[in-house]
């Protein structure tokens, strides 16, 4: 592991990084009110719905205007085409709606993969080679749960955002700062299992090559002729 501690280290770096983004989009809104995966500007003739936006986060949504914001509680599943036909009038159909509540109860994916990022980093932490390859299988599943969470985002809010988009109410849609987060933690969690894993892999050859080497420089034992008498 001499030979690879740098790259490893690296490793273990983008593995914590991918754990502090997730916790980023795993405190969106309501938590956070003016973070979310989606965000919608309000339009329309009137005043104050112009300067009115809603966040869409991991566990609900926040409608934040020139009074003030109010959250939804936190909770696992919430429909974002039920908020958008009340707070703006945008119509959705009944596949949509149902499809967007039920690709929301996925959520609960955001923390379960912050989970597995923060495991994988604590074993490649301080790992030895056992370590190493543990935490190189846990962070491949971390990186797997993560970017199913990371499609269902995108599938889900792109539907509700070409809803919006095309409604004609005067609302914009477009992907909030938490989306991008659990991208790029997606790529840090891929980028540090294939390190994790590489320096396990040359860790091992390493040590192999070690020991072949000792056993070449060790002297051959002594014979002794035995004398032959005629």
């Amino acid at each position: 592991m001499a030979n690879t501690g740098f790259f490893h280290h690296i490793g273990t770096f983008l593995l914590f990084v991918a754990t502090i983004l997730l916790i980023v989009t795993c405190i969106s809104a309501p938590v956070v009110h003016d973070l979310g995966l989606m965000k919608v500007e309000l339009g329309g003739s009137n005043r104050a719905a112009v300067h009115t936006t809603i966040n869409f986060g991991t566990f609900g949504y926040c409608v934040n205007d020139v009074n003030g914001h109010a959250c939804s509680p936190s909770e696992l599943g919430y429909s974002p085409a039920d908020v958008m036909s009340r707070e703006d009038g945008t119509e959705f159909s009944d596949y949509a709606e149902s499809t967007t509540r039920g690709l929301t109860k996925a959520f609960v994916l955001h923390p379960v993969a912050c989970a597995l990022n923060f495991v994988a980093f604590m074993l490649a932490l301080g790992a030895g080679m056992v370590g190493s390859f543990l935490a190189s299988v846990v962070a491949l599943t971390a990186f797997l749960v993560t970017a199913v969470a990371m499609i269902i985002d995108f599938v889900l809010f792109s539907i509700v955002k070409n809803n919006i988009n095309d409604n004609g109410t005067g609302a914009s849609a477009y992907y909030g700062a938490a989306a991008w987060t659990i991208l790029v933690s997606a790529i840090c969690s891929l980028i540090g299992t294939i390190i994790v894993f590489f320096t396990c892999c040359s860790g091992r050859l390493h040590k192999r090559r070690q020991v072949t080497t000792k056993q070449e420089f060790v002297s051959p034992p002594r014979t002794t002729r035995r004398r032959r008498w005629f």
